[in-house]
């Protein structure tokens, strides 16, 4: 078969998409008057997951299963915005990883709101400023994330999914000779990070000047050809920053991972994870009683993480199932003046 003719075919397979898109999209224009009627979340991460889980198992072509994600996940958030733009707050700036998070879930098409702190985003949405909140929960290097768990006590918000990404940093500059870097921006945290990749290098005793968010770190070494930026890849190519190294941070694995938080409760999905916080009485044997009750109802606590708030201490716990699931809503019943849900969501990762 010649070029052309591999073309044309091409060529005649896209026109069948574009109409079977067109035709999809106006079923979920008729999903959306139902969901305007009863007051229905017009994002349902479980019929997602659903979705993606029934393509995956009947694939038998050359598309991965992070390439269905990725194609179907950007088609959903086209149709979700057909239905009802509706915007996604999220601890900025522009390019930050937490946008990269909300941009995986909700496609390049939303209506994107970077807030400037965690408790900003919550009250955006509390306020209904946005339907959705994007914030960092806990990171595989630096633990968990206080300021998450803090306002998750303070709001009457609920979790409804997970995202978690790989975290790599990028080393960018205009200079075409390392040896001129007489100083480095970055978030204070970066530095530690990647500090064997700039003792390797000799950058470990130059100027590390610490800034608010990496995106400016990247837009300050733009302006000045002795200075460099640790920073992710996309701030460097957002702002034109050349990029010398990639993936410069010590930890090969490190991960951070987010919570998407709105007004509503998800359905089950048959493949969920529940969040708590828990404060139990300051007597001995109390947290044990209580984790005893899961483990005779054989649930998989995943997460157990102790947190002071306001003095007092609380549990951050993580289990796998759904709140409404039969064997695990007694035990939350049991214990109802102690936990708050925090949400149940679909199960994107055991544990980082």
């Amino acid at each position: 078969m010649t070029l052309d003719e591999l073309r044309d075919k091409i060529d005649n397979i896209d026109d069948a998409l574009l109409k079977l898109y067109n035709e999809r999209m106006e079923l979920v224009h008729q999903v959306g008057e139902v969901k305007n009627t009863t007051g229905a979340p017009i994002y349902r991460p479980e019929r997602e997951q659903a979705i993606l889980n029934r393509l995956k198992s009947q694939n038998k072509g050359k598309l991965t299963d992070a390439a269905i994600d990725a194609l179907f996940l950007e088609m959903f958030a086209v149709a979700r915005n057909l239905e009802l733009p509706e915007g996604v707050a999220y601890l900025g700036p522009e390019a930050s990883f937490t946008h990269q998070a909300a941009e995986s879930k909700f496609g390049a098409m939303s209506a994107y709101l970077p807030i400037s702190s965690i408790p900003g985003v919550f009250r955006e949405v509390k306020k209904g400023t946005a339907k959705f909140g994007v914030i960092p929960i806990e990171n595989s290097s630096n633990g968990i994330v206080s300021d998450t768990i803090n306002c998750l006590d303070e709001y009457d918000l609920k979790i409804i999914a997970e995202v978690c990404l790989d975290v790599h940093m990028a080393f960018a500059t205009v200079s075409d000779d390392i040896t001129k870097i007489t100083k480095i921006y970055s978030k204070d945290i970066a530095f530690g990070q990647c500090r064997k990749f700039l003792q390797d290098l000799g950058l470990d005793e130059v100027e590390h000047i610490p800034v608010e968010s990496t995106v400016k770190a990247a837009k300050l070494a733009l302006k000045d050809e002795t200075a460099a930026a640790l920073c992710p890849a996309v701030a460097a190519k957002l702002n034109n920053l050349p990029i010398r190294f990639n993936n410069v941070e010590d930890d090969t694995n490190n991960r951070t991972r987010f919570f998407i938080i709105s007004d509503f409760e998800n359905a089950s999905s048959g493949n969920d994870k529940t969040s708590l916080l828990v404060r139990l009485s300051n007597k001995p044997g109390s947290l044990v009683n209580f984790l005893n009750d899961f483990e005779e109802a054989h649930v998989n606590l995943t997460k157990i993480k102790s947190h002071i708030v306001e003095g007092e201490s609380i549990f951050f716990i993580e289990f796998h199932g759904h709140q409404n699931d039969a064997h695990i809503k007694p035990i939350l019943e049991k214990h109802k003046d102690e936990i708050k849900i925090l949400g149940s969501y679909v199960k994107e990762i055991d544990d980082i």
